[in-house]
């Protein structure tokens, strides 16, 4: 199973845009090296990452073997709820690995008169 880091702010305000940034430890094997002895390193890149938050899907990437070993994402999404961010991901040869992190957004103070 590989590992992640996931970068998020530690207290966004309500409606704000969020910057994520993931880094994914795998060696996204394109299937064209060889070892040591001649022997072709066999294919296994991530074959799919999503990001899920407050329920709905957020990010979703489809990576080829042009990805460099342990890749990293960059991507944004608004801030609506305090809620679990949560990231999966599987490569070619059926491992995977998932990640969550609690992102607490600060509901706007009601200063309203009334």
């Amino acid at each position: 199973m590989s590992q992640a880091r996931l970068q998020l702010p530690n207290r966004v305000a309500h409606g704000e845009v969020v910057k994520a940034r993931l880094l994914v430890a795998h060696p996204m094997e394109t299937g064209y090296l060889q070892d040591l002895s001649g022997k072709t390193i066999p294919r296994n890149v991530i074959r799919e990452l999503t990001c899920d938050y407050g329920g709905r899907q957020v990010f979703r990437v489809e990576p080829s073997s042009g990805i460099s070993g342990n890749p990293l994402f960059e991507f944004f999404f608004r801030a609506q709820e305090t809620g679990e961010v949560w990231v999966r991901w599987v490569d070619d040869q059926g491992q995977g690995g998932e990640l969550r992190q609690l992102l607490r957004v600060q509901l706007p103070s009601s200063n309203a008169p009334g």
